[in-house]
């Protein structure tokens, strides 16, 4: 019997970060566990993301996922947001490596159009989803059904680009 693949989903931010960890086996999805990570926002830079990179080390400790995938930073017309969202994405995928687990990027629209069919829905869509697509995951808060949409296309993708590859 093949032990089923566990996989961290990462929805990047510096005020929330969610989380979310799925089980694969072949092409069956199970929820594990989902959250969110609150550093506080009146605190330096610097220790925020430090919280950040600890609290997702305390997540990989807690569920010993066998890789993670994180939303891509969305680019819009504050490139301020984006440079301070680029900081808290950099702080995950730095925590993610040095637990060892290999990191996987998607575009949000990709993101949507794997569990909505649209590459634009919105938060709601999403969560509805997810509820749908993982049983027992009950109900989350938008960062954790966020980061378990990148679980769950990196679930999908990662299965087909190694069909793909024939391996």
């Amino acid at each position: 019997m093949v032990e089923p693949r566990i996989i961290l989903g990462i929805d990047p931010g510096l005020r929330h970060t969610g989380w979310g960890v799925v089980a694969q086996n072949g092409n069956r999805l199970s929820f594990v566990a989902a959250g969110r990570i609150n550093p506080e926002t009146d605190i330096p830079m610097p220790l925020r993301l430090l919280a950040l990179a600890e609290g997702i080390a305390d997540v990989v400790r807690a569920h010993s996922p066998n890789e993670a995938a994180i939303e891509e930073t969305f680019v819009n017309k504050n490139a301020k947001s984006a440079l301070l969202l680029g900081q808290a994405r950099g702080s995950a995928i730095l925590a993610l490596a040095q637990q060892g687990l290999s990191v996987a990027e998607y575009s949000a629209n990709r993101i949507k159009q794997s569990i909505t069919g649209h590459g634009h829905a919105d938060k709601t869509q999403i969560q509805a989803m997810i509820g749908i697509l993982l049983p027992g995951s009950g109900k989350l808060a938008p960062d954790a059904a966020d980061a378990l949409a990148v679980a769950v296309t990196h679930a999908h993708h990662a299965l087909s680009d190694r069909i793909l590859a024939g391996k």
